[in-house]
């Protein structure tokens, strides 16, 4: 399986085959796992990825599993399993 790798910022472009694109908004990018890709934080497969370039975010509910925060020098990566 492949792990996200963060180091020197994200990369949407080098994933585009294993996510699905579920909404961009050109701030915020919402993806599906759709080839078992693995957490950059804690190395197990996540459900879905929120990628941000915004200053603040909210939601609107949590997910019943965990969630996984990581922090490039551009973006927020935001990880549910």
């Amino acid at each position: 399986m492949t792990r996200l790798d963060v180091d020197g910022g994200f990369d949407l472009h080098d994933y585009r085959r294993k996510l699905k694109l579920r909404r961009d908004d050109g701030e915020t990018t919402v993806l599906d796992n759709r080839d078992g890709c693995l957490c950059p934080a804690c190395d197990c497969e996540f459900g879905r990825l929120l990628v941000s370039e915004a200053d603040s975010l909210s939601f609107d509910s949590a997910p019943n599993g965990p969630i996984c925060l990581v922090r490039t020098a551009d973006q927020l990566l935001v990880l549910t399993h």
